[in-house]
């Protein structure tokens, strides 16, 4: 894995595809990518939490999560339960 492939696949990310874990589990939204990061959209950001807890504001995941593009969808690496434990706050 290499800055150069997580790259090429950042630049086939757009927005309003659905992130998904390797589960098929939605993780989010994609708002847009900044940098390595996937900025997913606020009205997900309760999403696989209880109560709500992360709700209000930006989350991102590393592209290096992700391990491919399947039509409108972005598949990561983990499943959905273990990428929520690795979202990033803005």
């Amino acid at each position: 894995m290499g800055g150069s492939a997580d790259a090429g696949t950042a630049s086939r990310i757009r927005e309003h595809m659905e992130v998904i874990g390797a589960d098929g589990v939605h993780v989010g939204t994609v708002d847009a990518v900044e940098g390595h990061r996937i900025k997913l959209t606020k009205r997900d950001s309760d999403a696989g939490y209880e109560g709500g807890t992360h709700s209000g504001h930006h989350h991102y995941l590393s592209c290096g999560l992700v391990a491919e593009i399947e039509g409108d969808k972005v598949r990561l690496s983990a499943n959905g339960d273990v990428a929520y434990g690795m979202l990033e706050e803005e």
